[in-house]
């Protein structure tokens, strides 16, 4: 045998080792799962900082704010709000008055959030004392965010679960890119400028212009103007202070006025647009355009029924960046055309002499 072939053959067998070596550990030992816990797991680790130094940008704004408001010891407050006011469901195993419970306890919790504030500052207005309310929900959600996922980041090392921390890695970078916008949200909101979600105040406000309001119910106004002969009742949230009012709890309060003697309903908000469609697309529709947890849309869906009243819903579309973001070009112009819409239903589905009510849904920061 030539020495070429004696060292081809030597080869072979050393490829052959090696080839089994490899095999053994691949399919008879956890060297691949531990190696997937360390990536995943340092994978994680980058995203979680990256999320608590968006926590602590927005925490740091909101303090800032504080403090130009002449606030002594921001940090408390924020500390004291960032951990508390959290709310929990009512039983829905028993689905009788669960709307009436949801609606107590989100009242009590934000009567509370805003009582607390108004304690500790008490020279500053209304207006100021709810923007400041709404900077503070953004970064403690953000908070509480960033807890979650770091809770189950814990988790997943504790017991060496390569595939929660895949799964963490998998849907950090989203929910990361997603989160920066509402710290730079803050921005807008202390500013006290409109916002994408302002778009119903907004048409609201066209169609009022500065004719007076009057407060219905809590936080939530209602102005009077005339259409081509039709009565229109306009509905939003108290402004220019970041506010969503109570606009189901209004209708019903109007309703009652009126006796009932309302010919349509309009409601107007924004809505999130899938990916590939055109921010600021107007669409209209029938129900009751507003995105509340249940206790509002179900009054305006009872009001409507019980009054016999049609139900219209024009939308705006974008994306979450903008419906909490300052208000851009593209949004302002569909508020034009989301009014102009609102028009064309009053002259096209009602007559002269109807009672209209229009409900313009969304935050009224910036919005008189």
């Amino acid at each position: 045998m030539s020495p070429t072939t004696i060292i081809e053959a030597q080869l072979d067998q050393l490829v052959s080792l090696l080839l089994f070596i490899l095999f053994t550990l691949y399919f008879l030992t956890d060297i691949p799962q531990r190696l997937q816990f360390y990536r995943y797991s340092r994978a994680v680790a980058s995203r979680l900082l990256q999320l608590e130094a968006m926590v602590n940008d927005s925490i740091r704004k909101v303090r800032n704010y504080i403090s130009r408001l002449g606030v002594s010891e921001p940090q408390n407050i924020v500390d004291r709000f960032i951990n508390n006011y959290f709310m929990i469901e009512p039983v829905s195993i028993e689905p009788t008055d669960i709307i009436k419970r949801l609606d107590h306890i989100i009242s009590t919790n934000e009567k509370k959030a805003k009582e607390d504030l108004r304690a500790s500052m008490k020279h500053l207005t209304d207006d100021i004392i709810n923007n400041l309310g709404v900077a503070l929900a953004i970064a403690s959600a953000l908070y509480t965010v960033y807890k979650i996922y770091r809770h189950y980041y814990l988790l997943g090392r504790r017991y060496e679960n390569w595939i929660l921390l895949m799964q963490l890695a998998m849907i950090l970078p989203q929910v990361t890119k997603e989160l920066s916008h509402y710290v730079k949200a803050i921005d807008g909101i202390v500013r006290g400028t409109p916002i994408g979600d302002s778009v119903g105040p907004l048409v609201a406000f066209k169609l009022l212009g500065l004719s007076e309001r009057r407060e219905i119910v809590e936080d939530t106004v209602v102005g009077f103007t005339e259409i081509d002969g039709r009565k229109v009742y306009v509905i939003k949230a108290k402004g220019p202070g970041a506010r969503v009012g109570k606009p189901g709890k209004a209708l019903a309060k109007l309703a009652e006025e009126l006796q009932c003697n309302i010919a349509r309903v309009i409601t107007v908000d924004a809505a999130l647009k899938m990916e590939g469609e055109p921010s600021g697309l107007v669409a209209v529709g029938s129900g009751a355009a507003i995105g509340d947890l249940g206790p509002e849309k179900i009054e305006i869906e009872r009001v409507t029924v019980k009054c016999g009243a049609p139900l219209d819903a024009v939308i705006v579309k974008m994306s979450s960046e903008e419906a909490i973001n300052t208000i851009n070009k593209d949004i302002q112009n569909a508020v034009d055309e989301a009014y102009n819409k609102v028009l064309e239903i009053i002259r096209t589905y009602t007559k002269p002499g109807d009672v209209v009510v229009v409900i313009g849904v969304g935050n009224s920061v910036g919005v008189y």
